[in-house]
């Protein structure tokens, strides 16, 4: 099996991921491109997550709210992956 040098950031949440010799499988809720990845989108995300966190009193939409900035976070790291990965070429 040729070895393949190509990399691709992927950003994936949810789902499940199996390994086995040359082979790698990511069943995922969500998939995206780190270049499709949009900062300013997921910054005004997180932000409407942390507001909905503080005015928020429903333990489910506290949950939901908690959950949002969580992903949220989770693609700015994505992000800044990708742009220390560019930096580094």
């Amino acid at each position: 099996m040729p070895h393949r040098t190509d990399e691709e950031l992927i950003y994936v949440s949810g789902g499940i991921l199996e390994v086995q010799p040359g082979k790698v499988t990511v069943l995922s809720d969500t998939a995206i491109r780190g270049g499709d990845l949009d900062e300013a989108k997921v910054l005004e995300a997180k932000q409407r997550a942390e507001e909905a966190m503080k005015n928020r009193t429903a333990v489910m939409e506290i949950a939901k709210a908690e959950a949002e900035l969580a992903e949220a976070v989770a693609q700015l790291r994505a992000i800044r992956r990708l742009r220390q990965r560019r930096g580094a070429d």
